[in-house]
């Protein structure tokens, strides 16, 4: 288990509290990550055919479970190592923090939340737990899960 970097916890804290009447973003948002690491996978695969081994079809599936109350977004992107895992969902960078702290208090336009590079925590507008099931050609198969308390784990 870690602890997320302070300007995550108030990150979600504002996500969850004050935007909360935009909660549609999120999958706008996740849609966008998920070909953002196809844009990756494609790109490596031009130097390095054999990034492509593993799943030759760039694809995003996205599955609902009605019984389960999930939203299940798959993507054959580029996938991420533990530790891009633990610093890029667990921290993010400052700037981008601090610029999307000032638009909410200048009353901005947030609807492009990701231009702030915190796209993926829209996720909590939606949902109680984020897990995400990763896997990387230069390493294992880990799961991120945090339930947007101050803490994640990474299994």
């Amino acid at each position: 288990t870690f602890a997320f970097a302070a300007d995550i916890s108030q990150l979600m804290s504002l996500i969850i509290n004050t935007i909360y009447a935009n909660k549609e973003i999120f999958l706008r948002e996740l849609i966008s990550n998920a070909s953002d690491a196809l844009d990756k996978i494609r790109y490596a695969s031009l130097t390095d055919a054999s990034q492509l081994e593993s799943a030759k079809d760039l694809e995003i599936r996205i599955r609902a479970d009605k019984e389960a109350n999930t939203l299940t977004l798959i993507d054959t992107g580029i996938g991420m190592t533990k530790a891009e895992l633990i610093k890029n969902l667990g921290t993010i960078a400052k700037s981008g923090t601090k610029s999307f702290i000032e638009a909410l208090q200048a009353e901005a336009d947030i609807s492009m939340i990701g231009q702030f590079g915190v796209g993926f925590y829209s996720a909590y507008l939606v949902a109680e737990r984020v897990d995400v099931h990763t896997k990387h050609n230069d390493d294992d198969q880990y799961v991120w899960s945090s339930a947007a308390g101050g803490s994640f784990s990474v299994a």
